[in-house]
């Protein structure tokens, strides 16, 4: 009888959460999400989109650990199960808000939500599942209000499951909780444990902790039946960074924290949230790339006066140095040489250390006469013949200069000019000592004019043993960020976390590296694919640093490094359009630059700030083909970039204003250009459009095309 009343209790506990599902579509109807608790009380969701499966039941948790330093009564209770629904509430919401910067000159904000509170009986413990449907995906966050029986909580693990609905082709990079700097690879998702070792550069990797289908975000997948499905997330603040275990047996992705030096992977205390965990799902491409859900999951704007925030275009020394073999480092008395110990004014300069006062003077010149905005220069300060390799705690002080780099004369040189420089901070991943330095070198800043910074994260984190993306590290991104702020400082943070759409709170975070950027192509070069897979994968938090512009793609003929670049001419300038940023390099030398003037000329032209933007054809690391119209005119630039494939493009601008002329310089790769057998081969034409026009444009492999349209 016992074992009666048991299993009858278990069957009608069961029949109330089926009763108690809830469903919240999205505002076109086309998205559904339903929630429900099943088995034993567990947290359960799905998501369809037309009536097709996109999230198949899967359930949502977290795993708590163990406090040795709690008092009695906090020690770890899972928040998996068990859990009984005590309120339900559905609400819709509809603005449309300006970014300070970005792809549009205003976004629209609507969804329908749907917040389910949930009580676990035998903890006592509270916590809130929210849910927000747009009409091109969902977020769903964990919520933790204030309450007696959980104050302070660590999480041992976060179980957000994505159960797919089939064997999807995904884009995907190889887990890791230190870089993000490898290659797309494109698989079946039963076919990534076998391509994993191939993926990973196991000289420079974390990965294989966890497991070796473990993957990182945003992932791209598309189904067989036509479904475009990516996942991300959202908002990543106060939390570790999310890689996905993948489950290849039966397709289901699990969420799995990046740790911090404990091996625990979030210290919490209530009130407080978890990041928004993302899907996006389409049957049309251009959706994914013309997506604002990221950014819309995000905080409004917290800085008041956002008047000194603003898209920049800059030049600077990078290129020569990183595919030149130019030196950071003023001396090459690397044993001898050491912070704070050192007599630099009378140490031996190597003789190739190109962040000196003269050829400083020659960028800067450059950028005053090509309408460049800045010029960034590395290498400027002390510390660079003894930094990361050793994971050395101190190493730099971001305060003083070399001998050969006079930060007076040249900031005001280049302030004659019309002209600022840009800050460089590499960090060699000591967060501490950045942190105890960060006043300083940004009073500094201040006192010399300099308005933006590139930060890096070079090595292994130091605290030691820490890692990149945890949630220690990502408080400290975020710490350097507000600093900055505080001192109307921009920000380019270089192989910090990959961006969760933090920029739409806080806008001076005006870039982010956390990919393979043009740097590879010195270093043996990047799959013409890569270009083209970005926008649907790493893009999709936010900006990034890709330093484009690279005309002169045979690099030796100007320096030893017997690299190429793995596009056309025309297919680096077709990346100022597809690979969204309101911070653009023009990367290449500028003798390069004179040797292809003609072609110069669209990077000069081309804006970095937008109005609106049409994503016109698209399809995963194939070709993206995009037109943008300038901020504040009626000027418009396509560009169209292709991977190993050509690609023919039909162009209808349907989008330029009725009655109005328009002349189209456009910039296209010749009928024999090619990648890798004739990449400097282009066209340039120009011709007079209007509303309606069909342009044909044939892009070679690894090529594109570019086009300036401007209202006559």
């Amino acid at each position: 009888m016992k074992r009666f009343n048991i299993a009858l209790m278990g069957l009608l506990m069961g029949m109330a959460n089926l009763a108690s599902a809830q469903t919240v579509t999205s505002p076109n109807g086309k998205i559904a999400v339903k929630f429900s608790l099943t088995g034993n009380g567990v947290p359960t969701y799905e998501m369809t989109y037309k009536g097709k499966e996109v999230v198949k039941p899967s359930h949502l948790g977290l795993e708590l650990a163990k406090d040795k330093h709690a008092s009695k009564g906090m020690d770890e209770t899972s928040l998996m199960d068990g859990f009984q629904t005590t309120n339900t509430k559905t609400t819709t919401f509809d603005e449309t808000w300006k970014p300070v910067w970005g792809e549009t000159s205003t976004i629209r904000n609507h969804y329908n939500e749907l917040e389910v509170d949930l009580n676990q009986p035998s903890s006592k413990r509270d916590i809130i599942i929210r849910f927000r449907v747009y009409d091109d995906g969902m977020g769903l966050r964990y919520e933790f209000p204030e309450q007696k029986e959980l104050n302070y909580f660590v999480i041992k693990e976060e179980h957000t499951q994505f159960a797919m609905a089939g064997d999807h082709t995904a884009w995907w990079l190889p887990g890791d909780y230190d870089t993000q700097e490898q290659e797309t690879q494109e698989s079946k998702l039963s076919e990534i444990r076998s391509r994993f070792h191939d993926a990973v550069n196991w000289s420079n990797s974390s990965v294989g902790v966890f497991s070796e289908t473990g993957v990182q975000t945003s992932l791209q997948m598309k189904s067989n039946d036509g479904l475009y499905i990516n996942i991300h997330e959202a908002a990543c603040e106060n939390y570790a960074t999310m890689h996905l275990n993948l489950d290849d047996k039966n397709m289901v992705f699990e969420s799995w924290l990046t740790p911090d030096a404990t091996g625990l992977k979030g210290f919490m205390q209530t009130p407080c949230t978890t990041p928004w965990r993302t899907v996006m799902v389409s049957d049309d491409a251009r959706d994914m790339l013309a997506s604002n859900l990221i950014l819309n999951l995000n905080e409004p704007c917290k800085i008041e006066d956002t008047s000194w925030i603003h898209p920049t275009k800059y030049c600077g020394v990078w290129w020569e140095m990183i595919a030149g073999g130019k030196s950071w480092a003023y001396t090459d008395d690397f044993n001898s040489v050491k912070l704070g110990q050192t007599d630099y004014a009378h140490a031996k300069p190597n003789g190739h250390h190109p962040a000196n006062t003269a050829n400083v003077k020659k960028y800067i010149d450059f950028a005053a006469a090509n309408g460049l905005d800045q010029v960034l220069v590395e290498g400027w300060n002390i510390g660079w013949e003894d930094w990361f390799g050793h994971w050395k705690q101190d190493v730099f002080d971001f305060v003083t200069p070399y001998p050969d780099f006079d930060i007076k004369a040249l900031n005001e040189y280049a302030h004659s000019k019309g002209v600022k420089l840009m800050m460089h901070h590499e960090t060699s991943s000591s967060a501490l000592n950045y942190e105890r330095h960060l006043e300083d070198a940004l009073n500094l800043m201040n006192k010399y004019g300099y308005d933006a910074v590139k930060t890096g994260y070079v090595g292994d984190i130091i605290p030691r043993g820490d890692h990149h993306y945890s949630q220690s590290m990502n408080n400290h991104y975020m710490h350097v960020i507000k600093e900055a702020a505080k001192h109307h400082i921009m920000v380019n943070a270089h192989e910090a976390t990959r961006p969760t759409g933090l920029c739409r709170t806080y806008p001076n975070m005006v870039g982010n590296e956390s990919a393979r950027g043009t740097e590879y192509e010195a270093f043996g070069g990047s799959d013409p694919n890569h270009t083209v897979i970005l926008p649907f994968t790493r893009l999709q938090g936010g900006p990034m640093d890709y330093t484009p512009g690279i005309l002169e793609t045979q690099l030796s003929t100007w320096c030893s490094n017997k690299s190429w670049v793995h596009t056309t001419l025309v297919g680096q300038l077709a990346l100022y359009l597809t690979m969204y940023s309101p911070l653009q390099m023009a990367a290449d030398l500028p003798e390069n630059y004179q040797k292809y003037n003609d072609a110069f000329q669209f990077i000069k032209d081309v804006a970095v700030d937008w109005d609106d933007s049409r994503y016109l054809e698209a399809e995963p690391a194939r070709y993206i083909t995009v037109a943008r119209k300038a901020k504040g005119t009626n000027n418009w630039f396509i560009g169209g970039k292709t991977g190993l494939a050509a690609h023919t493009s039909n162009i209808k601008l349907d989008f330029l204003d009725k009655g109005r002329k328009y002349e189209a310089t456009i910039y296209a790769d010749a009928k024999d250009a090619d990648y890798e057998k004739n990449p400097k081969a282009y066209t340039i034409t120009k011709r007079n459009v209007k509303k309606g026009d069909v342009l044909k444009l044939q892009e070679a492999r690894g090529g594109g095309f570019a086009i300036s349209i401007k209202a006559l």
